[in-house]
């Protein structure tokens, strides 16, 4: 069989399965299973598939096929211009949350507080894009640290950043200059309409406290500031239903210049309060 031809086969088999975007996920196993470069592809299509690429090609599409994510099926997620590790242990980095990052980085900040770090990927990228600053992630699960501390590895960042079991602030002792959060927010009435990939395969303690989904920022909004220093500043992620309660939160809270941020979709999706 050429590689075209499993190809073939393959968007095919996701197209029987519901798959949106078949071809394009098919194309991205490929290349995973050959260990190459996507750009590769169209130069080696005519080509002999050799028995084993074949068989990693078949388990990957079948992963695919029960509706597992690519970016778990290949083991990583594209986030900022960098390489995520993730696992079914965190969520998967989206693009809507690079606003957030976007957001953060017109702060001025030294230090900065990631709650719910999951993957990492908004306090390693905020560590990242700049210079000299440390930061703290925090999350209840173990095993999301775990991914984080690869994360924080691959990228060199273990000096910078320091990632604590923590539920919530409990176990938060610091000041920052920046919190940030991508806490979660799905209502459960909203679980029963997520996507397979999403419903069946992330953990569901990173999309949703249930009831209204507001839950995660009744609880940052009342604790940040007494993390925060004078200059601080709270930037959270939020559903696009909630930015008028998320802000109410924030207002309760004693929180200034209180502002939401539209996502290319010119939905809301971040809310931003300042200390003073």
């Amino acid at each position: 069989m050429t590689l075209n031809e499993a190809l073939v086969v393959a968007i095919q088999a996701l197209k029987n399965a519901g798959v949106p975007d078949a071809a394009n996920d098919a194309r991205i196993l490929l290349a995973n299973a050959l260990e190459i470069e996507r750009s590769r592809l169209t130069l080696i299509l005519p080509d002999e598939m050799s028995e084993v690429a074949l068989a990693r090609y078949t388990d990957r599409i079948d992963a695919r096929c029960q509706r597992k994510p690519v970016s778990q099926i290949i083991g990583t997620r594209a986030f900022y211009g960098r390489e995520f590790v993730v696992t079914p242990e965190v969520l998967d980095p989206r693009p809507e949350t690079e606003l957030l990052v976007e957001t953060a980085l017109a702060q001025p900040f030294d230090t900065v507080l990631d709650i719910g770090v999951g993957s990492g990927c908004i306090l390693l990228t905020l560590l990242a894009e700049t210079e000299s600053t440390t930061g703290c992630g925090a999350d209840i699960s173990d095993a999301a640290l775990d991914v984080a501390r690869q994360n924080a590895k691959r990228f060199a960042l273990g000096a910078r950043s320091q990632l604590i079991t923590s539920d919530w602030f409990t176990d938060i002792r610091d000041r920052f200059d920046l919190i940030v959060s991508n806490p979660p927010y799905v209502t459960a009435d909203e679980m029963l309409d997520l996507s397979p990939e999403v419903r069946n395969w992330e953990p569901e303690i990173a999309l949703t406290p249930g009831g209204d989904g507001l839950d995660a920022y009744r609880i940052i909004a009342a604790s940040a500031k007494q993390y925060l220093t004078s200059r601080g500043c709270l930037i959270v992620e939020i559903g696009h239903t909630q930015s008028a309660s998320v802000q109410a939160l924030f207002q309760a809270a004693g929180f200034k210049g209180i502002t939401t941020l539209k996502d290319l979709d010119g939905r809301d999706r971040v809310v931003v309060g300042n200390v003073s």
